[in-house]
């Protein structure tokens, strides 16, 4: 009867002990986890807080309302890579005539503006760029076009309206007119 008992809490205590192990290992490997989260997410956020844009001019419509052209300032002091150039966003608002208000993605191009297709845009220049060619710096400006499908083409001269938004989530919008 004494071995039973004896056999019973070392059982126990072996059981409590595993338990104990687990629990305390799940805690110290989700908090690892979750602490490498915060740290991503706050040099995300950083980054976010070191990037500032503005279009500079007011976009104007080009090619019989087909293409816009927009000039960009990198105002802030993150660069901006070419590869990155594909996740930038581009969003545009305008009026044509007969297809009525059209709210439209573009897509990027990077095969240049001979090759522009139907509701894509590229950039024609960075100037200057002399330092890291190819990649948009502080202090430099973007020259896009926008190449849209139908035109721009309407009686209302006000309302079109454009929205560039870099990777991170930074953006810069402006109205035009035809």
């Amino acid at each position: 009867m004494g071995f039973g008992t004896i056999f019973a809490t070392i059982a126990m205590v072996v059981i409590i002990g595993t338990a104990s192990y687990l629990g305390i290992t799940g805690t110290l490997f989700t908090m690892d986890t979750l602490s490498n989260s915060l740290k991503i997410a706050n040099e995300i956020d950083n980054e976010r807080l070191k990037t500032e844009i503005e279009i500079v001019e007011k976009p104007f419509v080009t090619n019989n309302g087909t293409g816009i052209n927009v000039s960009i300032n990198n105002t802030g002091s993150t660069k901006i890579l070419k590869s990155e150039f594909k996740h930038i966003d581009v969003f545009v608002y305008y009026h044509n005539d007969s297809a009525g208000t059209i709210h439209r993605w573009i897509r990027y191009n990077d095969t240049g503006y001979s090759a522009l297709q139907d509701n894509e845009w590229t950039v024609v220049s960075i100037t200057p760029d002399w330092i890291n060619p190819r990649i948009f710096d502080p202090d430099e400006q973007m020259k896009i076009v926008i190449r849209v499908e139908p035109a721009i083409n309407s009686t209302k001269q006000n309302g079109n309206w454009t929205k560039i938004v870099m990777p991170n989530g930074v953006s810069a919008s402006k109205y035009f007119s035809n």
